[in-house]
């Protein structure tokens, strides 16, 4: 990139930059943007087909989860990067969506790129978008249905919603039910009485081998840790369980020491010392009432031995998060020296045992009363339905959660984007200014939905989008499409419904995203791994300093 100045050129860009601006900067923007919906899209709603994705070092990973098909592919262009930020977003605030979010960023930039044709200025657009998404946002809090958390059936709904389409649809209703038991067992209350649901304490561990139909819930915890002594029980009853964070080893003194051992009883009175320290150790998780260990650190082969001899169960380098959750699974608290450690610490489970699952032996804290942190052990044929399962699993705790602490769901189907569209069109005709055109645009756009339900069930999308226009339009706000039989349907009394949070997040990140990239009218890209021009830098022109690098 240079100028100009008195017949002197300018050079604002090093050599070998990239400039893009214009219209020819936002054309490759939103083509980029589009490449991802499109790359997307086919994936959403029941009959959604499966990406397979191979990475440099040829692992495999096969979903139809939008935001894991995002992250996995290695995207290059800036302004499809922005897209699958979208993506995350949507995942993290509400854990369902992506795919939907994505597909309608796409579709509002496809549709901006005809406004920009007919020489619309991008705020314009920009305004008209930001309004259409306000409005958006009141039709869906109006159209919104009132769950009630309490009745288990409707939760089950919400949640078979959320996994129809994927891998783990086979066993939809089992696990379901798995999920809602983790999600209301970990279901808290903030000062102001309201329901806070943090999905970080539902512990998953994932086992390949087995049925997908023998994932289990444990009520409690199960770690993927074995026993650390051969003659430790390997099962006990109404477990009294330490949690400590501190090392069962020899104590290192802070400071650099230097002992010197001169006789023979010198020595032996050294490791005596030593070796009552650690019997020391082990009297005391005893004296405690302890009879099972968790420990964070190391416990050294003395301290096992003494411990095995008094009947206690010990684990070693257990992950500090577990032990967290451990805490809130089994009422205890985790102690930072054993000294100090009293019975009013300890956790309790009404059984401990180390099973063997898939040839892996696994610890089992189970039975424990009142539960704030759970465990769910998924099981599958193999690695990759496995992996599936977890991502489906997280997905359909992340909706229960966000019903449990909103009570507010919307019909799904394309109902929503139906209703959507038509209320914004109506919307539209109420502005006066240019900012009009970009409401009428949204509005269109939202049929991408419906649209694409169709078409990934092999249905005709004009012909079902007509008939879903007309039945919206007759006042039937939660008709939608049954993928299955292609006929309009109240998607509410077929059990389709999904959380209003869900709709609301895809519906703002979707316009934030287009915005962003709207607006965009020059890239400036660096060469990349371009080399400072010879003698820059303090450099010498060969390079390297002396001559190269040998």
């Amino acid at each position: 990139m240079a100028g100009q100045l008195g017949g002197v050129p300018i050079l604002v860009l090093r050599e070998g930059g990239e400039r893009a601006s214009g219209r020819d900067a936002q054309t490759a923007n939103i083509n980029a943007a589009k490449a991802v919906a499109d790359a997307v899209r086919t994936t959403l709603g029941p009959k959604g087909m499966d990406k397979m994705l191979v990475d440099s070092l040829g692992d495999v990973v096969i979903t139809n989860d939008g935001a894991t098909i995002l992250k996995e592919m290695d995207i290059e262009s800036p302004a499809a990067k922005m897209m699958v930020e979208v993506a995350k977003t949507v995942d993290a605030e509400a854990g369902d969506g992506t795919t939907t979010s994505v597909v309608l960023g796409g579709e509002l930039l496809k549709k901006a790129e005809d406004l920009l044709e007919q020489e619309l200025h991008p705020s314009v657009i920009a305004l008209g978008y930001r309004l259409a998404s306000e409005q958006a946002i009141k039709v869906l809090d109006s159209i919104a249905i009132d769950i009630a958390i309490e009745d288990e059936e409707e939760l089950k709904k919400v949640a078979q919603t959320a996994i129809t389409g994927k891998s783990a649809e086979a066993s939809r209703e089992f696990l379901s039910e798995i999920a809602i038991k983790a999600v209301k067992a970990i279901t808290e209350e903030d000062s102001k009485g309201k329901k806070v649901v943090d999905v970080d304490n539902i512990s998953v561990e994932k086992k390949v081998g087995g049925r997908m139909s023998e994932t289990e819930l444990v009520q409690g915890m199960a770690l993927d840790k074995e026993v650390v002594h051969p003659g430790m029980p390997r099962k006990i009853k109404n477990a009294k369980i330490a949690l400590i964070n501190a090392s069962l080893e020899v104590k290192k003194t802070e400071t650099s020491a230097e002992v010197k051992i001169r006789t023979s009883d010198q020595l032996k009175s050294f490791l005596a010392e030593e070796e009552r320290m650690m019997r020391r150790l082990a009297e005391r998780i005893k004296e405690s009432g302890a009879n099972v260990v968790i420990c964070q650190k190391g416990i050294d082969d003395v301290v096992q031995h003494y411990l095995a001899k008094e009947g206690i169960m010990a684990i070693r380098r257990s992950k500090k998060s577990d032990l967290e959750k451990l805490e809130k699974a089994t009422g205890g608290n985790i102690v930072s020296t054993v000294e100090e450690m009293t019975e009013i610490d300890l956790g309790h489970a009404g059984l401990v045992e180390e099973r063997k699952i898939s040839g892996d032996k696994m610890l089992f804290i189970e039975q424990c009363k009142n539960p704030h942190a759970v465990s769910i052990v998924i099981r599958g044929g193999t690695e990759h339905v496995v992996d599936e399962v977890e991502r489906s699993l997280h997905d359909v705790l992340r909706v229960v959660g966000s019903i449990i602490e909103d009570g507010k769901a919307v019909a799904g189907g394309g109902a929503v984007e139906t209703e959507l569209a038509l209320k914004i069109r109506d919307y539209g005709a109420s502005l006066k200014g240019r900012e009009q055109l970009a409401v009428e645009k949204f509005a269109e756009a939202m049929e991408i939905i419906p649209r694409t339900l169709a078409e990934n069930s092999g249905l005709d999308p004009i012909d079902k989008l007509v008939a879903l226009k007309a039945a919206h339009e007759r006042g039937e706000k939660n008709a939608g499409l049954n993928v299955y039989t292609g006929k309009i349907v109240d998607m509410r009394a077929n059990n389709v419904i999904e959380p209003l949070r869900t709709k609301r997040q895809s519906v703002r990140s979707a316009v934030d995203a287009a915005i962003l990239i709207l607006k965009i009218d020059d890239v400036i890209a660096s060469k990349k791994g371009a080399a400072p021009p010879p003698g820059a830098g303090g450099m010498p022109p060969g390079g390297m300093p002396g001559g190269g690098m040998y």
